[in-house]
């Protein structure tokens, strides 16, 4: 495991001007050369970016959703950014993003605009409407001759582009975005130490409110509060009890009410800082945990942590993944599975990042036949799980990968079960 150096760790969440912080600016212009020395690195002119996660990597915008493609950016091999945006957005970003010099009003051309037409001479209009005010933008910015990159694979997107003459390739953008993101730059990296330091008080939260007769309900929404009382953005998480923990519950969190001697879990998955999202498990018992309770907690922590010794730079996914539990620790059984692609989100490692999941994946399912190698820099969450009797207990941790392993980003105690008295 790699150790931290003196003073690395969370700060505040304010910009002052007596210490560094996350530098926001130094934050964007890495991520926008690291998006740019990739599209240089293939025979693109410029890549149409469509995913969120891909838009604000490159441009810094605060990407929240919307109705479907009503926002894309063009970059281009100079490093150019054109950004297209909806009305409201886009007279905001030119107010308040200084750092972008070309803002334009989006054609929603994918998603639920076109879907929500009911014509199919809308979605043609729409999807051709679109396409012209890139092409139109390759044009100023002299790469209409070249080959455009876009980063979704839609048939009618990329026919509308063809339409005009441009060729379009869907596989080379999307590969150069997963390569430029795969490794985070050191302000990335404290995004998610942010995050999940913002998670833990959201697990005081639940410990110091949950009670026996409570609904899992309201102990959720005691934790949500205190993560957007700490900034956070709520994407996501669950938090479940008793019988729902094993198998996990197909609603998540429900009316259930918590009673002694359950078992309570949170997963603050999606939980965003600066768009950095976190994943990130633990168990709490109501009150002191059975036997087969704790043991199983055991077996799941040691699990986790045999499997964060195996992760190093030049590490492979298919050699770290035999840290996980083989079928019978995967309980199949239980399941009637026969292969370890059908237990998917049991026991396996992710990327964290600006989305859930990024690379790399590491899971007995995938990596075995299709490994790829660890590089230092990454970051990912690690989970696994445990039946105990009736219930079930699930862990997971938020680590960067360093030169002699990895760093622990989350930092809620893991030894044992958190006890909440009662």
């Amino acid at each position: 495991m790699d150790e931290r150096r003196f003073m690395e760790g969370t700060r505040g969440t304010q910009a002052v001007d007596w210490e560094e912080r996350i530098d926001t600016r130094r934050l964007r212009e890495e991520r926008k050369e690291r998006a740019l020395d990739r599209l240089q690195e293939t025979d693109l002119g410029a890549m149409l970016l469509v995913s969120d996660p891909n838009i604000r990597y490159v441009t810094g915008l605060a990407m929240t959703g919307g109705s479907g493609a009503d926002h894309y950016t063009l970059l281009t091999e100079a490093g150019d950014i054109v950004h297209w945006d909806t009305a409201d957005h886009a007279s905001n970003q030119r107010f308040n993003c200084p750092w972008l010099h070309d803002i334009r009003y989006a054609c929603p051309g994918l998603g639920n605009v076109p879907r929500a037409s009911g014509s199919p001479s809308a979605r043609r209009f729409l999807l051709s409407t679109m396409a012209e005010t890139v092409h139109e933008a390759m044009n100023e910015y002299g790469v209409a001759d070249e080959t455009l990159g876009i980063d979704v694979g839609n048939a009618g997107l990329v026919r509308a582009f063809e339409d005009r003459g441009i060729e379009v390739d869907t596989e080379a953008a999307s590969e150069a975005m997963l390569d430029a993101r795969k490794v985070k730059t050191d302000d990335e990296i404290e995004c998610l130490r942010m995050v999940a330091s913002i998670c833990e008080a959201g697990f005081q939260a639940i410990k110091d409110a949950a009670k026996p007769g409570m609904r899992e309900t309201e102990v959720w929404g005691e934790a949500v509060s205190e993560l957007w009382r700490h900034g956070a953005f709520v994407g996501g998480g669950y938090l479940t009890s008793g019988p729902n923990t094993w198998p996990k519950h197909q609603a998540n969190t429900t009316d259930r009410a918590i009673r002694p001697g359950d078992l309570v879990y949170a997963d603050f998955y999606n939980i965003g800082y600066l768009g950095y999202r976190s994943c990130y498990y633990r168990t709490f018992s109501m009150g002191e945990p059975t036997k087969a309770q704790r043991e199983a907690y055991e077996t799941a922590r040691d699990n986790l942590y045999d499997v964060l010794e195996r992760i190093e730079p030049g590490a492979t996914t298919d050699e770290i993944a035999q840290g996980f539990p083989d079928m019978k620790g995967e309980h199949a059984d239980f399941y009637d599975a026969d292969e370890h692609w059908q237990l998917t989100t049991n026991h396996w490692a992710h990327g964290l990042g600006l989305q859930l999941y990024e690379v790399p994946l590491i899971w007995r399912g995938l990596s075995p036949d299709h490994p790829i190698e660890i590089e230092e820099g990454m970051t990912m969450a690690v989970e696994t799980q445990e039946p105990a009797d009736r219930q079930g207990v699930r862990v997971e941790e938020m680590v960067v990968v360093r030169e002699n392993g990895v760093e622990i980003l989350s930092q809620w105690p893991v030894e044992e079960l958190t006890v909440i008295d009662h």
